[in-house]
């Protein structure tokens, strides 16, 4: 019998202590969104909790926010299966944080209001700027939706033991109903006091299974990457380059694609974004960047001995055989430290974190579709703040239903290349028109416009025909079927340069004259923060 069977049947024997654990925790964090509902009276408590976060507790926010079922999951999983080379996902995450701190954290904090769409606009004509920067963000939302709806489906069918399609396809439709509560009750405030909660709970179960892998080999690093080289089959070429990306040139280039989507990805970013707003300065906006590298750096460092234990304590066919990306690495890892009680608790964390990530990204595309497309391009700034609102809740029901449709086809690929994909898009249409309005004088509304269409178009286009959706079937979304023709899994090698392009040739042949007494306005503005919100 194999060790994922065990895990299986040690859930199902200890399955009344796990659905406990896993309602205390949904009951306390509605509890939680309940509170915060009643304290949310307007746009501004809805969008950005009020402005009434510190730095430390927006910066453990934007951890939980971005310590998703990728970071927990999917990374442990693609290191136990591609040793270094799943290592570079932790490497590229992290760094991409200096990005968002040097060059986004502080300017966007003074001079937008709620959403990336109040940035872009500031300076150029409102309607056709702002249908853009909402339609971007919706699909970046849904793209990291994917991934955690994915991480949900396989990690609750692992602990209740379904095996069966249908049971897989309910989890999945749960977690999106449990998703649109969040959001519709809580607005920011409680969805930022459920990420916060989730981050302590994350960064103590991390640390619990670090400790407990460090003691199997006596806290001789050492030993545990011989072990995990010798039980991964690949010998000392698992702790090399090369076991994923570097067989072939087009793995090499691979390599290089996914690199740039990570480091350029994050500062794009609708979910992570928005959260700049909960804060009620520049400095503090600053702070909570600060705050998150470090919470968050240390995570990331954990992920190696769970990656690496899981290598080292498992048999590679157990991982996956439980599943094809490894998504369940983390889980097994657990059942095997610390028995059925740990891998109760340790899925319940990791549950706790895909509901925490999922309330967030609906919030940034709900917020995204009511703020600048309802109040600014549908009713042209005649909608009062109730009537934002209340179509804000109404498009986070219309997005978990979407997120819920498509997260039934992805619930088989790798939640940190799903996430990955995610980072690319927003790299692709988001970042060069953040930075091209934020610190280029010439930049013109055409010139967002060909960026964000252009970036947006040409990165989910080149998804679509490439190995992530079909012409793999081991890990295409649509294993029976091959109709890719573009080699890369992930597309920001093509994409993210032809974003910046797209803003620099679109801002050069336009006929617009650039407001240069608006661009001095706000670089005042971003710079110094006088008459932010």
């Amino acid at each position: 019998m194999s060790l994922h069977q065990l895990a299986v049947e040690s859930a199902s024997d200890h399955r009344p202590l796990i659905i406990t654990l896993f309602s205390v925790f949904v009951a306390a964090t509605l509890g939680i969104t309940v509170w915060a509902g009643r304290q949310t009276k307007d746009a501004t408590d809805f969008y950005a909790g009020g402005r009434s976060f510190s730095g430390f507790q927006n910066g453990l926010a934007i951890s939980g926010d971005y310590m998703s079922a990728a970071s927990f999951l999917g990374i442990a999983g693609a290191i136990a299966l591609a040793g270094y080379d799943g290592f570079l996902y932790s490497i590229g995450f992290l760094v991409a944080w200096l990005v968002a701190l040097l060059l986004v954290a502080e300017p966007l904090r003074n001079t937008g209001r709620y959403t990336m769409g109040d940035v872009l606009a500031y300076r150029m004509r409102q309607r056709p700027v702002r249908t853009a920067a909402g339609v971007s963000t919706i699909v970046v939302s849904i793209f990291y939706l994917l991934a955690q709806m994915a991480g949900a489906g396989v990690l609750v069918s692992l602990l209740l033991g379904i095996t069966n399609e249908a049971g897989k396809i309910l989890i999945v439709v749960l977690v999106g109903v449990v998703m649109i509560l969040y959001v519709s009750i809580g607005g920011m405030k409680g969805t930022t006091w459920v990420q916060m909660v989730k981050a302590v709970m994350l960064i103590a179960g991390a640390l619990l299974m670090t400790f407990l892998v460090l003691l199997k080999f006596d806290f001789n690093v050492s030993e545990l990457l011989g072990e995990a080289a010798k039980n991964s089959g690949l010998g000392h070429a698992f702790l090399e380059p090369g076991v994923k990306y570097g067989a072939t040139s087009t793995t090499k280039l691979d390599f290089i694609s996914l690199g740039i989507a990570l480091v350029l990805g994050t500062a794009g970013l609708p979910h992570i974004l928005i959260r700049f707003y909960t804060v009620p300065t520049a400095k503090a906006a600053r702070k909570s960047v600060n705050w998150a590298i470090g919470i968050i750096g240390v995570f990331y460092l954990m992920t190696i001995a769970l990656g690496f234990g899981a290598a080292a304590l498992l048999d590679k066919k157990t991982i996956t055989d439980s599943n094809p990306a490894g998504n369940t690495a983390a889980p097994l890892l657990a059942d095997e430290l610390g028995g059925p009680v740990l891998l109760a608790v340790i899925s319940a964390v990791a549950f706790a974190t895909i509901l925490a990530v999922v309330a967030g990204l609906t919030l940034a595309s709900s917020s995204s579709f009511a703020h600048d497309l309802y109040a600014n391009v549908i009713r042209k700034g005649e909608a009062t703040q109730e009537e934002e609102v209340r179509a804000a809740r109404w498009a986070t029901v219309g997005i978990g239903i979407v997120a819920i449709v498509l997260g039934v086809f992805a619930r088989d690929l790798n939640v940190a290349g799903l996430v990955a994909l995610a980072f690319a898009v927003a790299a692709s249409a988001n970042l060069p028109t953040i930075l091209y309005s934020l610190f280029w004088k010439r930049f013109t509304t055409q010139g967002a416009l060909w960026s964000i269409y252009g970036g947006l178009i040409s990165s989910v286009f080149l998804v679509l025909f490439s190995p992530v959706v079909s012409g793999n079937p081991k890990s295409s979304m649509f294993k029976d079927v091959d109709f890719h023709w573009f080699p890369l899994e992930n597309p920001g090698l093509i994409s993210i340069p032809l974003g910046f392009l797209l803003g620099w040739v679109g801002s050069l042949l336009s006929k617009e004259e650039p407001d240069k007494a608006k661009y001095a306005e706000l670089e005042v503005r971003s710079l110094t923060g006088y008459g932010a919100h």
